[in-house]
């Protein structure tokens, strides 16, 4: 679990896109090191569940750069699955099938309820990463990295609203105070 949620905090990749990364899409060599989302989990009702080859849109398909904490989890679980072939998903069942994304939401809902958190889910990792980005380099990229068509997009469902107001208005506002005189 430990490991998915630092794939979605260093990629902003939605649960299905995590646990649909397979070996192939992972590239360890180049700095920093990269991750290509390119497909989601399905589970179909009365179906198994299966590896899409596409995401949510045309713009889910991405290669994104990742920290070195996600790049950490994800050659953890290469080395696991180190005999098997590039399809391989990096994230599966101890059947080697891909897991659910409702499994993995429940697995989370549980470790976190025993810490004592609540309103945490695989969404709120795409929340976090639309906000820091917003706050470090804007809108835009947030919504690069998310995978969206329209910074809008990202604005009004992912990106935290900021109350705080540029502290730069004191120091504008100051030219309103009165002036003492001279006598």
């Amino acid at each position: 679990m430990e490991a998915i949620i630092e794939v979605m905090l260093g990629t902003s990749a939605r649960i299905g896109e995590v646990l649909a990364i397979r070996k192939c899409d992972v590239d360890m060599t180049c700095s920093p090191p990269t991750v290509r989302l390119c497909g989601t989990i399905i589970s179909p009702k009365g179906k198994p569940t299966y590896r899409q080859d596409h995401g949510k849109s045309s713009k889910s398909r991405r290669t994104v750069s990742v920290p070195s904490y996600a790049a950490e989890a994800v050659r953890q679980r290469l080395a696991a699955i180190s005999d098997e072939d590039s399809e391989h998903l990096i994230f599966f069942s101890r059947n080697h099938t891909p897991l659910t994304t409702n499994n993995v939401r429940r697995r989370l809902r549980a470790v976190l309820d025993e810490a004592g958190i609540g309103g945490v889910t695989p969404h709120s990792f795409r929340r976090t990463v639309a906000t820091v980005l917003d706050r470090a380099a804007g809108a835009d990229l947030a919504a690069e990295m998310l995978g969206h068509t329209s910074s809008e997009i990202t604005k009004q469902h992912y990106i935290e609203p900021d109350e705080n107001v540029n502290p730069m208005t004191a120091e504008i506002l100051e030219g309103l105070a009165p002036r003492e005189s001279n006598g």
